[in-house]
């Protein structure tokens, strides 16, 4: 069956006339804090909505029911790929950043919630374009595309196959009959709890304005921060702690959170896959405070839980927010962190990573090879909640676990080639698959990714593109079997 190319047009164009609503709100601070930005933000809108009814126009006939898994991987991926080329206008046009691949390679980082960034000096951008930088990461969070099925009512058709090609995770669980009423009452849930975490930063420290950016970033499990010092600026243990917490909850399945919202507490009070993720996260936060007092790096308990949690927190949830250098806490942490940038937090949540539901059903499923080699003919299923999993499920969990350890050893030897360090290269291509941000040696949580070749800005934007949108939909698409009739 031949592609449905108008359809695809169509839909590439109503995203980029919604997106066009969030460069007005960024156009209407930069208005509020009268800074130089608001021409670039204007115009940046007019390219946007120029594009998006261009698009929308040509597809406008488009054959609304002739759409399946490859429409909507294509949507995706392109999706990400121009709302970047688009999004990036601002910092190109207001001379913010210099360069397209530094722009490109900034705006993938946002829409990713990767975290990874080029600036050298962010306190020096106007507040308009900071908050269209962390407003990327926030769209990013629960992602476009979903936000784009709570209302394709107004565009029509093909929200299935976006759906699944979008959502992060092993299964989506489907708890109302549409999916455009799945897409809205995740968003529902996502946008409350963005408010109740702003309210507890303005209580703090934080001014308004440092409080919705950072909070639309904490949600979104991305890190940008509106400060060169990211949340060490404020050296502050009440932002440090509501912050750590958040990131937890935005590590939390988005669905399991709705059911708590519901009433239907056991839903997530039962669920496996959050037993093992938050007894990891405290164990591990447990690990290194007992290693940061050991070494010295901190001088009580209460410090080095506060220093421990955070850092834990961050890299689990692929935030990448900052209060401590952790380069020189030296190699136990270093690998710590890799662990963590990996496995990463819960399907259906906002992160990025590997997932602990699969670490999960990866573990469940080598135990049960031992048993077999001593009850051969025993049949021994994976169970996750009670209910046996299909071969075809884990099938697919060890597919995932090869092809996401692949394109991190083909993403670091790129990077080699290009001139990047072993350092270097092992934690940005772990943190661009995982969109973790920050990544270790001169990449680490205190510096940036300015100095790397043009080209390894490229490869990383392309891998932060691949992990947002679970590599199978990437990879799918650059098949020659895809394209076929």
């Amino acid at each position: 069956m031949l592609l449905n190319i108008r359809f695809i047009i169509k839909m590439l164009g109503g995203m980029f006339i919604l997106e066009t609503l969030f460069l007005l709100a960024a156009t209407a601070v930069a208005f509020i804090y009268k800074g130089d930005d608001v021409i670039p933000l204007l115009q940046s809108c007019g390219i946007m909505f120029g594009t998006g009814l261009v698009c929308y126009m040509i597809g406008f006939r488009a054959n609304e029911y002739n759409v399946g898994r490859r429409e909507g991987m294509l949507i995706v991926t392109l999706t990400w790929i121009f709302c970047s080329l688009l999004g990036m206008l601002p910092f190109y046009i207001g001379g913010y950043i210099n360069t397209v691949t530094d722009a490109f390679f900034e705006t993938m980082s946002g829409f990713t919630t990767t975290g990874s960034t080029i600036l050298t000096d962010i306190e020096s951008l106007p507040k308009g374009v900071l908050f269209w930088r962390s407003l990327t990461q926030w769209q990013g969070g629960i992602g476009m595309v979903v936000f784009t099925v709570a209302l394709l009512p107004i565009f029509g058709g093909g929200a299935a196959q976006m759906f699944d090609a979008e959502t992060p995770g092993i299964t989506h669980e489907r708890f109302r009959p549409r999916i455009a009423q799945v897409a809205k009452r995740l968003w529902g849930v996502y946008m409350i709890l963005t408010i109740i975490l702003c309210c507890f930063l303005w209580a703090g420290p934080m001014d308004l304005y440092d409080a919705v950016n950072h909070a639309m970033t904490t949600m979104a499990t991305g890190g940008y921060s509106t400060k060169n010092a990211s949340i060490a600026y404020w050296n502050s243990a009440y932002i440090d702690y509501v912050i750590t917490f958040f990131m937890c909850i935005g590590a939390t399945n988005m669905a399991l959170i709705y059911f708590f919202f519901n009433g239907k507490y056991g839903k997530l009070l039962k669920d496996e896959e959050t037993h093992w993720f938050y007894i990891f996260v405290a164990g591990t936060m447990l690990i290194v405070t007992f290693y940061l007092m050991q070494k010295g790096f901190a001088g009580s308990f209460g410090e080095a839980f506060r220093l421990a949690s955070f850092q834990v927190a961050t890299l689990v949830s692929t935030c990448g927010f900052a209060t401590a250098n952790y380069i020189p806490w030296g190699p136990f942490f270093w690998l710590i962190a890799i662990i963590l940038m990996i496995i990463c937090g819960c399907a259906g949540s906002t992160c990025g990573g590997f997932k602990m539901g699969r670490f999960m059903i990866l573990t469940k499923n080598l135990l049960n090879e031992f048993k077999k080699r001593t009850h051969p003919h025993a049949v021994v299923p994976v169970r996750v909640n009670g209910h046996a999993l299909s071969d075809e499920v884990v099938y697919r969990v060890l597919s995932f676990a090869f092809i996401y350890i692949s394109l991190i050893v083909v993403g670091c030897l790129l990077l080699m080639v290009d001139g990047v360090g072993f350092e270097e290269s092992i934690g940005s291509a772990v943190s661009a698959v995982s969109n973790t941000g920050p990544g270790l040696g001169s990449v680490g949580p205190v510096d940036n990714f300015s100095a790397l070749p043009d080209f390894s800005k490229w490869v990383l934007s392309f891998l932060m593109m691949t992990g947002r949108l679970e590599i199978f939909t990437v990879i799918t698409i650059l098949l020659p079997g895809f394209w076929k009739q």
